[in-house]
């Protein structure tokens, strides 16, 4: 899970640099994952098979009222970041960075949203770009309010606000 602190350690680091920190949004980020185990539910009532009435019905992707369903959705959603060269960091599996010739970059997960750091904002599109080809996604732009923290720029940086 996301810790509080990786939040607010990787916008301290954005703001102390003058990096760009965006915010997108996955829509139904919790039914776009595969389940890894076999999970079976009773046949809805508008859904009763005739020949087979006490049969259950096998589900292959997740339902957002199933605990799995987090599970999935991170795991598809690390498959992508690691194939597309992000490492996850040790300390977090919620933390992903990327450091190559274009720069850092950095992607947090929170169940749904996404906030990405990064020193060039052409790598920043290009990582939107990628990931919206993978999720349907809102791009939210400047990460402007998140999680109790106002972020805030300036002329003179980035004030955050709790």
């Amino acid at each position: 899970t996301t810790k509080m602190t990786t939040i607010q350690t990787v916008i301290t680091l954005v703001a102390t640099t003058k990096w760009h920190l965006h915010h997108m949004e996955v829509k139904n980020a919790f039914l776009q994952g595969e389940l890894d185990e076999e999970v079976y539910m009773i046949q809805p009532p508008s859904f009763k098979s005739s020949t087979h009435p006490q049969a259950g019905c096998r589900h292959k992707k997740p339902l957002y009222t199933l605990k799995q369903a987090p599970r999935a959705w991170h795991s598809k959603i690390t498959q992508y970041l690691h194939h597309t060269g992000f490492k996850m960091s040790k300390s977090n599996n919620s933390m992903f960075i990327q450091s190559d010739s274009k720069g850092q970059l950095y992607i947090v997960i929170y169940v749904n949203d996404l906030i990405i750091g990064g020193e060039h904002l052409a790598h920043i599109d290009h990582i939107k770009k990628l990931l919206s080809s993978q999720s349907e996604m809102k791009d939210m732009k400047d990460l402007h309010y998140f999680l109790c923290i106002e972020v805030i720029r300036t002329p003179y940086g980035i004030m955050i606000s709790q």
